[in-house]
């Protein structure tokens, strides 16, 4: 599964990039918010950042399908290749995506909380689907239930469109969408990390080190005994 950073912090985007294996980044109007920046200014920094091959979605604003269709083609043209235009699957979202993809666009369907959003995105042609985990939680249904059925949907109609799993909560959450077979996950930093923070590791860590120096002497290590 890839992993996707969530953010539009250049700082952490960095952080993320430098310890691991990372495909790209998500935005989204709330995140972009967060920057306090021009949205323009804030996306061409990370794709600056992560260079032209590396996935960067952006999503639109507009609700209606003209605002839709020119705010596509607004970001891809600023952002370049490799940027997929987010478009929520509502009726007005999904024409947008049936066009958009016709002209060409990279298309990833987002705000989805079921997974007859999923398939009417995939019929439309979207390249990914997002569903939101943790929201799909908050309504009272099973968030990982709900992608793994949209898993199957797209794997049983051999369709090119892959999951793009986002909105998580917990680890739980995002080892459960590569136990599932998602292709993708966007992860914001908050829980990414907590994918390999834990004070029983660290302090395995430190009693080796403890042994080993008893053996030794402090500081020592494998380079100078």
């Amino acid at each position: 599964m890839k992993f996707i950073v969530d953010s539009a912090d250049i700082g952490q985007i960095r952080e993320a990039y430098e310890y691991l294996v990372c495909e790209g980044v998500t935005t989204n109007p709330s995140i972009l918010a967060k920057s306090g920046r021009n949205p323009y200014e804030v996306l061409k920094e990370i794709r600056a950042f992560i260079g032209k091959d590396a996935d960067l979605h952006v999503q639109v604003i507009s609700t209606d399908y003209d605002g839709i269709m020119a705010e596509a083609e607004k970001i891809a043209s600023v952002l370049g290749k490799n940027t997929f235009i987010k478009v929520p699957v509502t009726k007005v979202g999904l024409k947008a995506i049936k066009a958009l993809k016709a002209k060409g666009y990279g298309i990833t369907a987002t705000a989805i909380y079921t997974s007859a959003q999923a398939y009417l995105a995939a019929q439309a042609g979207a390249d990914f689907v997002a569903p939101y985990v943790n929201r799909i939680y908050d309504i009272g249904n099973d968030g990982v239930a709900v992608v793994e059925q949209i898993q199957n949907i797209l794997d049983a109609g051999n369709y090119k469109t892959k999951v793009l799993a986002a909105s998580f909560k917990n680890v739980g959450q995002v080892t459960a969408m590569a136990e599932i077979g998602a292709y993708s996950a966007t992860v914001q930093p908050e829980v990414l990390w907590k994918l390999i923070n834990n004070p029983t590791v660290d302090a395995a860590v430190e009693a080796f080190k403890k042994d080993f120096e008893t053996l030794t002497a402090k500081g020592k290590t494998m380079l100078d005994v």
